[in-house]
C-alpha cells in the first residue's frame, strides 16, 4: 500500500463485531464491486454496469470518506471481503444514506444486519443527526426487510425524499430515549 493509501486507510475508523471487521475500502475490494455490478444482482442498484461505470461508482463511494468525513466500510469476515455497509452520499442523493450489500457467498448469514447495526452505533456516537435513511428500490424485498429489522420505519414524507420516484424510504431514528 502506498503512503497516501495508508494515510487514507488510517483516517477511516475500524469497527468490530463478534464476527466482522469493518474497515476502509482498499483497491482490491473493487473487483467485488465490478463483479456485482456486472451481474443481474445489480438490478436494485440501477442495473448492470460496465467495469468503467462500476469503477466510477465505487471510486465515488470511497472518496466520500475524504470529502464528507464518512462513507462505506468494507466488511471482512475471517480476513476475507464479504460486503460493504455504511454511508453513501453522492451529489444527487438528498443526504447521507445507510446502505449495504454482501457478496453472493455471504448472503443469508446475517452479515449485512450485523454490520449495519455496528454502523448505526458508530453514526450515533459520531454525528449529532436525528436520523438516517435507507433508500431502497420498491422491489428489493430483502433490503426493505433488513431496514425494518434494524428498527427503521417506512416513511412517506416530503422531508425524507428518495432518489427516484417510488423509492421506499426507511428512517432510522438516532436519538436515544432519555
Amino acid at each position: 500500500m502506498s503512503g497516501l493509501a495508508q494515510q487514507f486507510s488510517n483516517s477511516v475508523p475500524v469497527l468490530s463485531t463478534e464476527r466482522l471487521r469493518l474497515r476502509a475500502p482498499r483497491l482490491d475490494d473493487f473487483e467485488y464491486h465490478a463483479d456485482f455490478h456486472a451481474s443481474p444482482r445489480a438490478v436494485w442498484e440501477g442495473g448492470e454496469k460496465s467495469r468503467k461505470e462500476a469503477w466510477y461508482n465505487w471510486a465515488g463511494d470511497a472518496a466520500c470518506w475524504s470529502l464528507r468525513g464518512y462513507g462505506a466500510f468494507s466488511v471482512d469476515m475471517n480476513g476475507r471481503f464479504v460486503g460493504e455497509v455504511g454511508l453513501y452520499h453522492p451529489d444527487h442523493f438528498p443526504g447521507p444514506e445507510l446502505g449495504w450489500f454482501v457478496i453472493p457467498e455471504a448472503e443469508g448469514q446475517g452479515i449485512a444486519f450485523e454490520a449495519a447495526k455496528a454502523v448505526l452505533g458508530w453514526i450515533r456516537a459520531s454525528f449529532d443527526w436525528p436520523d438516517i435513511t435507507s433508500i431502497i428500490e420498491p422491489g428489493n424485498a430483502r433490503s426493505i426487510a433488513l431496514g425494518l429489522r434494524l428498527g427503521g420505519k417506512i416513511v412517506v414524507d416530503p422531508a425524507y425524499p428518495g432518489i427516484d420516484p417510488g423509492d421506499v424510504v426507511i428512517r432510522h431514528g438516532l436519538r436515544r430515549a432519555a
